[in-house]
């Protein structure tokens, strides 16, 4: 005998396979850009997060990854001029990631040609804007 709970477990798992799907097309849009100007997909996220200041800390949690994987990936963006670490305003055990000048530029470069062909795209503003709750709604009832 099929168990009723059937029905909603493949729906689940088809909607599983279509949120990785668009995830995978994310992941390979943000690589085929990054590549673009010289960077690794990592490089490219730490990019794209850094709206303003923040700590090694916060920059690993917005990329989803370990302090010590964001640490080298800010090494890596160090040695190429794009950031440089400050000492923290109010916490003496704490840097500052900042980027310069050229980590700005660099910065809305990437941001550009992140729109270009997106894969959300195709949705109107509208459409983005419920997905975007619908996600959050999944989000945090887990």
């Amino acid at each position: 005998m099929t168990e009723p709970s059937e029905p909603h477990a493949s729906a689940e798992r088809d909607l599983c396979c279509l949120v990785n799907g668009l995830a995978q097309q994310i992941a390979d849009h943000v690589r085929q850009r990054a590549v673009t100007l010289g960077l690794t997909t990592a490089q490219a996220t730490a990019l794209r997060e850094m709206a303003g200041p923040m700590t090694m800390r916060q920059l690993a949690e917005r990329m989803s990854c370990e302090p010590s994987n964001a640490t080298f990936v800010i090494d890596k963006l160090e040695k190429q001029g794009l950031v440089e670490r400050h000492a923290h305003p109010t916490d003496r055990r704490a840097k500052h990631l900042v980027l310069t000048a050229t980590g700005s530029a660099a910065r809305e470069r990437l941001l550009e040609l992140l729109v270009q062909d997106s894969p959300l795209a195709g949705l109107s503003p509208e459409q983005q804007r419920t997905l975007r709750s619908l996600l959050e709604q999944a989000i945090t009832r887990s």
